[in-house]
């Protein structure tokens, strides 16, 4: 099952390395195939499960961010994700 989503990000600092790692620890957790691009900036889409990948979308507050999925848990999987950026990147 294929899984799209736009989140706005209203993180202070963007998607830096503490939030970015989140995602990524989030992401990694699933089987879906999980790609994300910064629609405001217009970049390719990346690895959700990369670091780099997500560091390399340079989000900052007020962007736009575009999830794709695509596998057996794609649904929870966007849902984790949009979980996360609802809360700020603050862990519960």
């Amino acid at each position: 099952m294929t899984q799209k989503i736009e989140i706005v990000i209203e993180n202070e600092t963007g998607l830096h390395l503490r939030p970015a790692a989140m995602f990524v620890q989030i992401a990694s957790g699933y089987k879906a195939n999980i790609r994300v691009c910064n629609v405001t900036r217009k970049t390719d889409y990346q690895d959700a499960k990369s670091a780099i990948g997500i560091m390399l979308l340079q989000c900052a507050k007020g962007d736009i961010i575009s999830i794709h999925a695509d596998g057996e848990d794609a649904v929870i999987a966007i849902a984790s994700l949009k979980k996360l950026a609802e809360n700020n990147f603050v862990s519960n």
